[in-house]
């Protein structure tokens, strides 16, 4: 049986290995796929005891996107540009890690028909997941963008600040409109339903509102946002569309829009409806 899996710290709620089943039975190809819960020191005798398993391939997430690309023998150019990894692919015993959080970014957008080109954004968070939205944002011709961390001022944060401006969350309130807001933080994801990243007033300065939170389905972010007649898109097509451009590096083929739109509407009946 081929070994898959996802890599994290807390994963009790993922959905990942009910998407990746239902894409390896639409490409006909075997294989489980398990969750791995890690703390921070154990990742890299993970990497290693997945490669004396013959696994084929893993998913990364928080907080280890960044965290990983130290123990991987290579990195794809594209992951190196955005700065995380969120898929491993061990072939003949070398690991390679790979991006497809971008990808599956870019997914969302087309599917919700939300258009960037040209406009000007807010995304909430500089870690692994930001990285690769604001490396899409970036190729694919965003006006303006502006980035909210924490550590806006950390050294850590500083190759942000040649290209974009990075501001603190106090600073939200002074902004003045802009077109579309995505949500890159765990802020909101269950069980602490209860917590929206930014308050509803500085919601009202956007058109368009992405959470890349898919668990639960409206965060209180997408609840505010709608309350407002805004777009609110959360991130279970990204979810959905990062696993399957990590399966087709992993079986060297492409997966047609039609197992991925299946997958989705699946996906969407059994955990939303």
């Amino acid at each position: 049986m081929r070994i898959y899996g996802l890599l994290g710290e807390s994963l009790k709620h993922s959905i990942s290995p009910m998407i990746h089943s239902l894409i390896l039975k639409g490409i006909n190809e075997e294989g489980t796929y398990e969750l791995y819960e890690v703390e921070k020191q154990e990742v890299k005798n993970s990497i290693n005891k997945f490669k004396e398993l013959g696994a084929v391939g893993v998913n990364v997430t928080i907080p280890y996107k960044t965290e990983v690309m130290k123990y991987l023998d290579k990195i794809s150019e594209e992951a190196k540009k955005i700065g995380a990894v969120n898929t491993i692919c061990f072939k003949n015993k070398i690991t390679i890690g790979y991006n497809t959080d971008y990808t599956g970014f870019g997914m969302l957008l087309k599917n919700n028909d939300i258009d960037i080109y040209n406009k000007k954004a807010l995304v909430l968070g500089s870690g692994g997941a930001a990285k690769s939205v604001i490396a899409y944002l970036n190729d694919n011709g965003i006006g303006e963008l502006t980035i909210v961390s924490r550590g806006a001022n950390k050294i850590e944060d500083i190759h942000y600040k040649k290209q974009y401006d990075i501001i603190p969350y106090a600073e939200i309130s002074k902004l003045e409109n802009k077109d579309i807001i995505i949500n890159c933080t765990p802020c909101g994801m269950y069980p602490s339903v209860d917590i929206c990243p930014i308050e509803k007033g500085s919601i009202a300065k956007f058109s368009t509102v992405v959470d890349l939170i898919y668990n639960p389905k409206e965060t209180l972010l997408l609840k505010y946002a709608k309350e407002l007649d805004k777009k609110a898109v959360n991130g279970l097509y990204m979810l959905i569309g990062q696993a399957v451009a990590a399966q087709e590096l992993w079986h060297d083929r492409k997966i047609s829009s039609s197992i991925i739109n299946s997958i989705y509407e699946r996906v969407k009946v059994e955990k939303y409806d």
